[in-house]
Order: C-alpha cells, then structure tokens, then sequence
C-alpha cells in the first residue's frame, strides 16, 4: 500500500495491554472531539473508578506513552499518539466492514469492532481495508487514522435555524462510545452520512430541536443534536 494508507507511527509499536489500549484510545478520542482530557473524564468514559483510573494512568505516564500537564490535563506522547492511533485505526477499519459488508447496524458495529481491534494484527486490517475498497472513514464518518480524508467544515446540528438544511458529515466520538442509545436512534430514523436534515423547528424551554430526514419526523434533544455534526 502507499505511504498515505499507513497509520500515523510505524506498525512496529509496543507490545501492550488490551487495558492500557483502552485509555489510550479513550484519550484519542475525547482529544479529537476537543476536550480536555482528565482522569475523572477517562474514569467516566471508561466505567472505572477515579483511583482505578489514576494508578493506570501512572502506570503509562511511566512507559512514556501520555504526558500529564500541571492542570491535570493528559496528552498522547509522539509515541502513544502512534499507538493509539492504530488501534483506532483497527477499530474503524474493522467497523466498515461489519456494516458494509456484514449487514450490522451502526451501535452494533461499534460494540464489535471494539472486540476485534485487539485480535486484528495492523498487516491484516491494511489487507482488510483493500478488501473494502479503501474507504476513508468509519461508518459514523470519522476518519480512519492513516488515510487520506478530505477536510469539511462542520458545525453540529444543535446549532442550525429553523429552514435550514445541511448534510450530515459525522457522529461525534462522544456519541459513538458513550451513548449507543443514541446511534440506534439516529439509524432508525434515517439519518446517514451524507444524508440531508431540515431543521422544522426548535423548543428553547423544552431543549429540543425538530427536523425532517427524507421522509421521516423527529424530535431530538439539542445535548443528542450538538453530538451530530453537519456541513456548514
């Protein structure tokens, strides 16, 4: 494959624990969707205690894999971030195939690819990727780390007028591992990428925004539509 299709480090990363793989790839994500990351979010994220949660971290500060700031803020390393990222890579490699090629839905899919990206090798999800025409993002449109995507702006859905009308670009990462509830909700009542959503109107008391996706009618709350990314 060429260099584009290859995850951002070398595949020859260290050997390490399905748990320590875990909240690297926590703290990938909650970076990419622009948070600070703290052991209180990961311990959240991650269902474990706090004191669970800041002994592992300890552990990977040590093997020089996140950074811990005077603020308690963590970051990747050079060397987690190239970690973390094949393993995010496995993840949405593996969750195309399931729902392109496998037939399941979106929450489905995620809760599967979660098992998988610890027993695929990086040669087998490269062979995989081939196999299902090279696709640049997972199912819910967040990109596959090592592939060449194209940049869109986005804003999230909450924050559309009534009449206006964008296409969804992407379910947030936070949407994605935290609340599965809400892509079984988003996948029954149509919303896909690329799909178009007509904002119908917006409740400032009750918190909530109506919209129109093909033919169907939905009320979202706007905590569940600012997790639903759409062109500007």
């Amino acid at each position: 494959m060429s260099s584009s299709s290859q995850p951002d480090a070398a595949t020859d990363v260290p050997e390490i624990s399905v748990t320590v793989a875990r909240y690297l790839e926590a703290i990938f994500y909650i970076d990419a969707e622009g948070e600070d990351v703290r052991a209180s979010r990961l311990a959240h994220w991650l269902g474990v205690s706090q004191p669970t949660a800041g002994a592992t971290l300890q552990r990977i500060h040590r093997a020089g894999l996140i950074e811990m700031g005077d603020q308690r803020t963590i970051a990747l390393t050079s060397e987690g971030r190239g970690v973390a990222s094949a393993i995010v890579r496995r993840h949405r490699i593996a969750e195309r195939w399931l729902t392109d090629y496998v037939g399941l839905d979106w929450a489905a899919a995620d809760e599967e690819a979660s098992r998988l990206e610890h027993a695929l090798s990086d040669r087998v999800a490269d062979r995989l990727l081939q196999l299902i025409n090279n696709p640049t993002t997972c199912p819910h449109g967040n990109p596959i780390p090592g592939v060449d995507a194209p940049a869109h702006a986005e804003r999230p859905l909450s924050r559309l007028a009534p009449g206006e009308t964008a296409r969804v670009l992407r379910i947030s990462e936070v949407a994605e591992h935290e609340a599965p509830d809400l892509l079984r909700f988003l996948d029954v009542h149509g919303f896909k990428l690329g799909g178009r959503v007509r904002v119908t109107g917006r409740s400032v008391p009750g918190g909530t925004i109506s919209v129109r996706v093909g033919a169907n009618f939905t009320t979202l709350s706007l905590e569940m539509a600012e997790k639903v990314r759409v062109s500007v």
